[in-house]
């Protein structure tokens, strides 16, 4: 009686977590023929004795792991952002209410999927992941130093510089402004910074070394503001650059595109939508901050960025050349070539 439920099963939604799976499965005339919870080592048994069929998972944690998984089974696995499956939740939130939304948003024609990465672009992403990481802690580490240092009346200019003396003051153990037991926090921190240092730069090498390997990641780095890291993050991120119909749904997938609350023929914008990869978001705008320094040095080079730069703010026009950054990136990893300055394009 189980085997003849199963071979009847044409669609399951998939609700995963960390111990404890929820089942949800119908047949072609969308009739409920299974609902059951399974154990984690109960997950793979339980699909490889089913017939092919489509299943839907939430894009969350492990959510590409187990797609790799169930479609070396021979199923057809969809993964969808988690924020459009709610729409499907039916009054009260549970694990069996969420796999039963997973079944119906899976099936839905206009339904937006997630694509699944592989374990090596997986891999690629756990490297920028832990470097800003990494980058993160520095940022809390140099800035715990900073007021300790300051509490005790000393200061320092900021950035590096302003860095490398307050480090010079801790090596040295002549200055009298420092107790003994500051002293001993403060090396500890310092010594902390510099292995953060070294940690970051190993995971750099690495990034680079990758960078240097690939084709695309050369061919988007030549796009001014991307760089080895940027263009890495952008060619691990995208498996696919065809899912996206053109640049446009790209940038707004990224989030640099406004926010609409428009209605009843009226067209009301606001800041930007700031959806998808947050990290990608945040390398394409620290990048366009970068060209629109050289802008600022350099206005007869970029004489769009002039322009704009006198009538809009500068924030304003960093996001804007963020969006065009996306968009070019895209069009070369879609289309292929490399980039060309628009004087250059005119002319050729």
């Amino acid at each position: 009686m189980r085997g003849a439920v199963q071979m009847q099963v044409s669609t399951i939604g998939l609700d995963i977590a960390k111990n404890v799976f929820q089942v949800h499965g119908i047949d072609a005339n969308e009739k409920v023929v299974v609902r059951k919870q399974l154990r984690r080592s109960q997950v793979l048994a339980f699909f490889k004795a089913l017939p092919p069929c489509l299943i839907g998972m939430e894009a969350c944690g492990t959510a590409h792991y187990w797609a790799r998984e169930l479609t070396k089974l021979g199923h057809t696995v969809r993964l969808m952002p988690a924020k459009d499956v709610k729409a499907y939740i039916k009054r009260n939130k549970n694990d069996a209410a969420d796999a039963e939304a997973i079944c119906e948003a899976v099936r839905r024609p206009t339904m937006g999927f997630v694509q699944v990465k592989s374990a090596e672009q997986q891999s690629q992403l756990m490297l920028h992941r832990t470097r800003d990481l990494l980058m993160r802690q520095r940022t809390q580490v140099i800035n715990a130093l900073r007021a300790h240092m300051a509490e005790l009346g000393i200061t320092a200019a900021q950035g590096t510089a302003g860095l490398k003396e307050l480090l010079k003051i801790i090596a040295g153990d002549a200055d009298g402004r420092l107790p003994v037991d500051a002293h001993a926090s403060l090396v500890v921190l310092a010594a902390e910074l510099q292995a953060m240092q070294t940690l970051i730069g190993s995971l750099e090498k690495r990034i680079m070394a990758q960078h240097r390997t690939s084709d695309e990641s050369k061919r988007v780095a030549t796009i001014p503001g991307i760089a080895g890291i940027g263009a890495t993050a952008i060619t691990a991120t995208v498996t696919d650059p065809k899912v996206f119909r053109s640049g446009r749904d790209f940038a707004a997938w990224i989030g640099l595109v406004p926010r609409q609350d428009s209605t009843g023929g009226k067209q009301k914008l606001g800041p930007i939508s700031k959806q998808g990869d947050r990290y990608l978001r945040r390398i394409l705008v620290v990048g366009a901050h970068a060209v629109l320094k050289q802008a600022k040095q350099k206005p007869e080079k970029y004489p769009w960025l002039t322009q704009l730069l006198a009538r809009k703010p500068f924030k304003v026009v960093a996001v804007a050349l963020a969006n065009k950054m996306a968009r070019t990136a895209w069009a070369l990893l879609a289309h292929g070539g490399t980039y060309r300055a628009p004087l250059l394009a005119a002319a050729a």
